[in-house]
């Protein structure tokens, strides 16, 4: 039998703050200035929903050690800069959350330093403070399931009782494999056959996320 769903998990990056395009587009400039030419779609493909250790690392075994300080070190800059000169929550997300009556959590791949800013300025900081994970809490980050299982476990939710809201394909995959369902936001970057899958539900606008979570 399947479990009702008692809580809402949602990414931070691209599904609640429209924050993935500034980060490829720093992650471009970055690639340029340090010796990796990047197109935006193989940023979307090699980044977008790894942790920062994870791209770190990448950037490690293709630069050195000394340059992917360097690379973390600018992209945190260059990102904050980004976001402070303008920032919004994704498209339907503020209407999406008023009619969400579950309860709801955020297991980002971002650190806390991070989602205190980007949550920040856009408002929703407070609607989800006490209910914040990182990646940085677990051993590993997406696509493995430890960070859902972990605030899962947080919230006292069954994993079998909780929906994943993504917009990437490591997220998805997490989701699956935690034995999540899952609702994939194809209104961002990650194209939407990147998000199909086992389990995942693929859909283009906020505004349908409560109906999809009640169908689900």
């Amino acid at each position: 039998m399947i479990k009702p769903i008692e809580l809402v998990i949602f990414d931070c990056d691209g599904v609640l703050v429209d924050s993935e395009r500034i980060a490829v587009r720093v992650q471009v400039a970055l690639g340029a200035e340090l010796g990796w030419p990047l197109t935006e779609e193989e940023v979307v493909d090699r980044f977008i929903g790894c942790s920062h250790a994870a791209i770190r690392a990448q950037v490690a075994d293709r630069l050195g050690e000394e340059r992917a300080a360097t690379w973390s070190e600018r992209f945190e800059q260059l990102h904050r800069e980004a976001v402070d000169e303008g920032l919004a929550p994704v498209d339907g997300l503020p209407e999406a959350l008023d009619a969400l009556t579950l309860a709801t959590c955020v297991a980002s791949s971002g650190t806390h330093d991070k989602m205190r800013h980007t949550l920040g300025r856009t408002g929703l900081h407070e609607r989800f403070a006490g209910r914040i994970y990182s990646a940085s809490e677990v051993s590993r980050g997406k696509p493995a399931p430890d960070l859902f299982l972990y605030a899962a476990r947080q919230m006292g939710v069954d994993p079998a009782a909780c929906v994943v809201v993504e917009d990437s394909r490591p997220g998805v995959q997490a989701a699956r494999a935690a034995g999540m369902r899952s609702l994939g936001y194809a209104g961002g970057l990650t194209p939407a056959e990147r998000l199909e899958g086992a389990g995942t539900t693929v859909f283009h606008d906020m505004r349908e996320l409560p109906a999809l979570i009640a169908d689900r």
